[in-house]
């Protein structure tokens, strides 16, 4: 690829990419012009990658769930079907012309009867007492994500070609590639003849390659694709579009008027949000781009002349809560009576959260107690206590179910934002379960009860950012 002029590597979600007609106008073109200098890495239209592995949020199982439940049922291939439809609905919203929606059709028809020829032949296969389904569960589950973003990326090239766009269809998922790449090398033959200066390249954001995204990052693939494509190619910034900004908390929960965007942090506090489940960036992607010296921009997609809130490893100018969110956890609690001066009791509590796969938010411990709190379904967490109970039969294990409301800053040094957090909660009859500030000064952590957090969200915003040192806050759309 020619780099010889600055570039950006920009990444727009799948929420986003389901009103892709907008962003013709708005991001992609600007007053009616292609602006090239800019690589696009898009996600799935909205809900696609739900019916291909399972949704996110219910966990109801879509191609890849019930491919994997099968056992000689074809339940799959209905699902597929729906799939099918549900891509020709997508690519119809945002394409006018009946000869690029015919393209799209023929596109979709091409790939889902590749996947279904390819789960038919595996399903026969495993058939036969000599290969395990299990075995290769990974690479249906890589293969059919693929199939999601490659029919996103080709109705966007075709959307724009048709404005006058010259945009060109980047294919990372290897769909009927016969040879073997690592990431890096999948993303540099790809791009490979491409001229940033007089092209718009729009990117899967799924590769497909050796190290195998989805065995460590799941369905977080596409900001590590969009992060090293950035850093290979020496991004000038890399800019992650959104449909709203990265502000001070959620104005559905303190107001809009109430929010402020935050404008500028840093990868520290990417991190903390990351860890409650307000991923700003994927952590690894996060430690890609700050490791190649690539700032981050996070923008909202449909406000193309603000711009978003800066991430780099610059310091705070002045100590200040810069955001409040929080998630609802489980607190998994072991009390030992003797576990005061013996060694082992964390490392085995560790090591079966880590056989069960839970993610671990937060923790505490005292002479006799460790308490995790963790974001778990209750099935894996009653596996988690079963464990537990049969490791150390003398002591007490417990479950609870809480919330962590936590405010989070830079610097928070010298703001008395845990005196202040209590007593904004005690003002609001918000019950305090625990809370604790860690001693790097960047977040301050209090439990409360689960149907209180959107409550104690409100009156930590209110006493922390509304009413900080830095006057009324901006308001944010």
């Amino acid at each position: 690829m020619d780099t010889r002029s600055k570039h950006t590597v920009e990444k727009i979600g799948g929420t986003s990419m389901s009103r892709a007609h907008e962003l013709r106008d708005r991001l992609f073109m600007r007053e009616g012009k292609a602006e090239y200098g800019r690589i696009f890495v898009v996600s799935a239209f909205g809900g696609i990658t739900n019916l291909l592995l399972e949704h996110k949020k219910t966990g109801q199982p879509g191609v890849y769930g019930r491919f994997a439940n099968a056992d000689g049922d074809t339940g799959w291939q209905a699902a597929l079907d729906e799939v099918a439809d549900a891509m020709r609905q997508a690519h119809r919203a945002v394409l006018d012309d009946g000869a690029d929606i015919a393209a799209a059709d023929a596109f979709v028809a091409e790939r889902t009867h590749g996947a279904r020829s390819c789960l038919v032949d595996l399903q026969r296969l495993c058939s036969y007492g000599h290969f395990r389904l299990s075995d290769h569960m990974l690479i249906i589950r890589e293969m059919l994500s693929g199939l999601g973003e490659a029919h996103s990326t080709f109705a966007t090239v075709l959307m724009l070609q048709r404005a006058g766009v010259n945009a060109r269809f980047i294919d990372l998922s290897g769909w009927r590639d016969e040879e073997q790449h690592d990431l890096d090398s999948r993303i540099t033959s790809a791009l490979e003849g491409v001229d940033v200066t007089s092209e718009m390249p729009i990117v899967t954001g799924y590769a497909q390659c050796l190290e195998g995204l989805m065995r460590e990052f799941d369905r977080g693939y596409s900001e590590v694709t969009f992060s090293r494509l950035a850093a290979l190619t020496g991004a000038a910034e890399a800019i992650i579009h959104k449909e709203f900004h990265l502000s001070s908390a959620d104005p559905n929960l303190v107001g809009a008027g109430a929010v402020r965007k935050l404008g500028h942090t840093n990868y520290d506090v990417a991190d903390q949000l990351s860890n409650l489940g307000m991923e700003a960036i994927h952590p690894k992607a996060a430690k890609t781009l700050r490791q190649a010296e690539v700032p981050l921009r996070v923008t909202n997609a449909f406000e193309p002349g603000d711009p978003g809130t800066l991430i780099d490893d610059a310091p705070a100018e002045k100590p200040a809560v810069e955001i409040v969110t929080g998630l609802e956890v489980k607190a998994i609690e072991l009390f030992e009576q003797d576990m005061v001066g013996v060694k082992g009791y964390d490392a085995a509590f560790l090591d079966v959260l880590t056989r069960h796969g839970v993610r671990i938010v937060s923790k505490a411990s005292n002479a006799n107690t460790i308490t995790h709190y963790v974001e778990a379904s209750l099935k894996t967490v009653r596996r988690v206590e079963k464990d537990l109970a049969r490791l150390y039969p003398s002591a007490d294990v417990s479950l609870r179910s809480m919330a962590l409301a936590s405010a989070v800053g830079r610097d928070l040094g010298g703001q008395r934002v845990l005196a202040r957090g209590l007593a904004a909660l005690e003002a609001a009859d918000c019950e305090v379960l625990a809370a604790q500030q860690p001693s790097r000064a960047v977040d301050v952590q209090f439990l409360v009860p689960r149907d209180r957090l959107d409550a104690a969200i409100a009156a930590l915003h209110g006493a922390l950012v509304e009413d900080g040192k830095e006057g009324r806050p901006k308001l944010v759309a």
